[in-house]
């Protein structure tokens, strides 16, 4: 087996329009497809990352809430690239995200910030 990249990260939303509108407008991501499946009044709407991969946000009835924050088991956080940190922060913040203080990676040297999707999903932006 030869795997080669992710092609896409999957995330269930509870309020689908909330977590549309943070995907799309305050991170920017590009929309390839939307579709509503009636039977399982389900949303799914995938993404456009800029690497080709894609972002697949679900909607589901009265999905559970995560287990805890931020060390429950499964997926951890998902972090994006960003050629500058103090940037994408000032961009956040000026629509009323916010972020934690900005790091640096200890064994890297670059510098990383959290921060979280309307859903409470720990979101990273780490410096290229």
């Amino acid at each position: 087996m030869e795997l080669q990249r992710i092609h896409h990260v999957a995330i269930i939303a509870s309020d689908y329009e909330t977590s549309k509108a943070f995907y799309t407008q305050v991170l920017g991501l590009r929309i390839l497809a939307e579709h509503y499946r009636a039977e399982r009044r389900s949303h799914k709407l995938d993404l456009a990352l800029p690497d080709g991969g894609q972002l697949e946000l679900f909607s589901f009835p009265e999905p559970p809430p995560r287990p805890s924050r931020p060390e429950a088991a499964g997926l951890r956080h998902l972090a994006f690239v960003v050629p500058d940190v103090a940037a994408a922060v000032k961009d956040l913040t000026a629509q009323g995200i916010r972020t934690e203080e900005i790091r640096v990676d200890e064994y890297t040297g670059k510098r990383f910030v959290f921060f979280a999707d309307p859903d409470d999903l720990p979101l990273e932006l780490y410096e290229a």
